[in-house]
């Protein structure tokens, strides 16, 4: 059962560096968010697959944090791309 563990995190890693060359030369701002995204689920899958090798649940709330980041993150990056902003304020008064 290690042996398939660890083959899945090297598999993985391997996917991580690939997602990152998106990140860094992806064509389409909307390329590096997809990617970014794709970063913080493979985050939370190598974590998920070592806390499964340890044996605890210790790691399962860092997966929850990775999770929250990984969504705010996105959300934030698609609002900047989208209007140019990520928060927006009325100055109208």
């Amino acid at each position: 059962m290690t042996y398939f563990i660890w083959t899945a995190i090297v598999i993985i890693a391997i996917s991580m560096v690939a997602l990152t060359y998106r990140v860094v030369k992806g064509p389409a701002p909307s390329d590096r968010v997809i990617a970014l995204d794709a970063l913080g689920i493979t985050l939370i899958c190598i974590v998920g697959l070592f806390s499964i090798l340890v044996g605890t649940n210790f790691f399962l709330e860092i997966i929850l944090l990775l999770a929250i980041l990984s969504f705010i993150g996105t959300v934030a990056f698609s609002k900047f791309i989208e209007k140019g902003d990520i928060i927006t304020r009325d100055d109208s008064r």
